[in-house]
């Protein structure tokens, strides 16, 4: 796969001590992980951003190449990288490649995890109460996680979006610091337990565990 993409190193890593790696697409996606991350723990917040390589889009094989240089530094490197799905296949090869392990979400954007209407209510700092039926309007499909897996939430929360025309725009980040512990989805514990591990944060492993026996994360089918 690295032989047939074009690779340039990713951006960071910043290392913290620790031989794990959590690449992720961009910075938002890093910011809005150790948002969700300070909910639950903040010594694993703390420890997250450092630990975080930022791939510039959603290309594996740069997880790929970087962590086989590092591990012809040290064998013991290990990594973890975090996918929207956007309904592309990962090539197979990922799935062999030793340290590496690979992480999709069961929706279509890590944003899709943002849509919490109370919390982006406390991320405006509104008491209006308009961003429900704004969700209403816009047809957003709460509660079905079928059609949530395939609704362009990036879209819905960027610049242009219809939450934007009318609230202003809402930084994904700020919208994930308003979340509460118990607005967390599944899929989204499920990742900060597969860190945790990863970056050796004991506390929060048992909490996190518990609250995914509902739905764990998506992987490759």
């Amino acid at each position: 796969m690295a032989g047939q993409i074009p690779v340039r190193p990713p951006r960071g890593p910043a290392r913290s001590g620790s031989d794990f790696v959590v690449y992720v697409e961009g910075p938002r996606d890093r910011d809005v992980l150790r948002a969700w991350a300070r909910r639950l723990s903040p010594r694993l917040a703390k420890l997250l951003a450092p630990a975080c390589v930022i791939l510039g889009g959603r290309q594996p094989a740069r997880a790929l190449a970087d962590l086989r240089r590092r591990r012809e530094q040290r064998a013991s490197a290990r990594g973890l990288c975090v996918l929207d799905r956007d309904d592309v296949a990962v090539h197979d090869a990922f799935e062999e490649e030793v340290g590496l392990d690979l992480f999709v979400w069961g929706r279509r954007h890590i944003e899709s995890y943002l849509l919490v209407p109370d919390a982006i209510e406390r991320a405006l700092r509104s008491r209006e109460g308009r961003v429900g039926p704004l969700f209403r309007e816009a047809e957003v499909p709460l509660g079905d996680e079928q059609k949530l897996a395939s609704f362009d939430a990036k879209a819905f929360l960027s610049a242009h979006g219809p939450l934007s025309q009318v609230e202003g725009r809402v930084p994904p980040g700020r919208i994930a610091r308003a979340m509460r512990p118990e607005e967390l989805h599944p899929d989204v514990r499920s990742l900060l337990a597969r860190i945790s591990e990863g970056l050796g944060v004991i506390e929060p492993i048992v909490a996190l565990r518990s609250a995914t026996t509902t739905r764990g994360p998506a992987e490759l089918s």
